[in-house]
């Protein structure tokens, strides 16, 4: 989503634009993600330069959306409907209000629930249930069906999508990009956009101080099917080790893991059981829905877990990537921003604290 998107933009400003895809668009990291736009319950200690930027662009989402299905006739499943984080326990509830005090404290707008009055909001879930931070402003589209759309807008703006064609190495010469190597030779190119998610730190031609450390972060999911026209919840929904996103045509997305594994695709019994135990704790009923998908995702994580964009030491490459958990969130601002980097020729402020430069000087002070 990331590159289909900047590309969408840059090839509207007539820019002539070639994407490049190892596999089928749109099947990393985009197809396994959930679609939280969850800037404000998500918001951690030690996350205070990246909140500005994740709220920046959670307030472009519903234009981008509407943009989008304009341009395509997809409806992404945008859903304000809003988020809710339970507490299953005395503990879990004193941890959740210390976390919403903070969040509050940056201006997230919640508000706390009773244990009676979350269950007047979501019927279903368990007895155990005993309060909730209700965060209005977080909402939820459908990943896959943006990555469709994303693809069409793309190719309707004139761009060109190379799909199944790996870049094998970035060419440079005398300290600037020549282009992108493939299996069928040199793609040259004036600008280069890395965007490969938990891939971009492995591909060759780089030199070391413009190769974004960025590494694969594992994550399982699964995905429940609930009765039509009957669901069992209908917000989103974190509490303890799990979320739970409800989709517009039935299906209940569940995740949560987080693993340092590499590129290991296997799915675990010991992750799976996770996921459906922290599920059964908080909605009991999910036990009678039959499993709809099973599936593992790379999450693209930086040093500091905050995404890499911008120019770097190579001129003419620009990156797109590190943005770890909140890759669909940062879409919009992400594609707007890239795009005014390269058809201006200076970094727009919002990206400005994210650019690679930030680990050589880190590293500076540290010697």
């Amino acid at each position: 989503m990331i590159g289909l998107s900047i590309g969408w933009r840059l090839a509207q400003a007539g820019a002539a634009v070639t994407v490049f895809d190892r596999g089928a668009a749109g099947q990393g990291a985009s197809h396994a993600a959930a679609g939280m736009l969850a800037a404000g319950v998500e918001a951690e200690p030690g996350e205070e330069a990246l909140w500005p930027l994740n709220r920046r662009s959670q307030a472009l989402w519903p234009d981008f959306a509407r943009a989008l299905a304009a341009a395509t006739g997809i409806e992404v499943g945008y859903r304000d409907e809003g988020t809710l984080v339970v507490a299953l326990t005395r503990d879990d509830a004193e941890r959740l209000r210390f976390t919403a005090e903070y969040q509050r404290g940056l201006g997230v707008a919640l508000e706390f629930l009773t244990g009676s009055e979350l269950r007047r909001r979501e019927p279903a879930l368990a007895p155990t249930a005993c309060g909730a931070v209700f965060s209005p402003g977080d909402h939820q589209v459908d990943n896959r069906l943006v990555a469709r759309a994303l693809e069409a807008a793309f190719a309707g703006a004139g761009g060109t999508l190379r799909e199944h064609v790996a870049v094998d190495a970035i060419e440079t010469a005398s300290g600037r990009v020549r282009g992108v190597r493939t299996a069928d030779g040199l793609h040259r190119a004036d600008i280069v956009v890395l965007a490969a998610g938990a891939w971009s730190g492995g591909i060759a031609g780089l030199p070391d101080e413009a190769r974004p450390p960025v590494r694969p972060i594992k994550g399982q999911m699964l995905a429940l099917r609930m009765p039509a026209g009957d669901p069992l919840l209908s917000h989103v929904l974190w509490t303890t080790g799990v979320y739970l996103v409800p989709r517009c045509d039935g299906r209940l997305i569940v995740g949560g893991t987080v693993e340092e594994r590499g590129f290991d695709a296997t799915l675990t019994a010991g992750g799976v059981l996770a996921l459906l135990e922290g599920a059964w704790r908080v909605l009991p009923g999910v036990e009678e829905l039959p499993i709809d998908e099973l599936w593992v995702g790379f999450r693209p994580g930086s040093r500091d877990d905050a995404p890499v964009l911008g120019p770097c030491a190579v001129e003419g490459l620009i990156l797109a990537t590190g943005h770890h958990r909140n890759g669909i969130l940062l879409t919009p601002v992400t594609a707007d921003a890239i795009a005014s980097c390269i058809l201006d020729g200076t970094a727009p402020e919002a990206i400005r604290p994210f650019t690679i430069e930030r680990f050589r000087q880190r590293a500076k002070v540290t010697a």
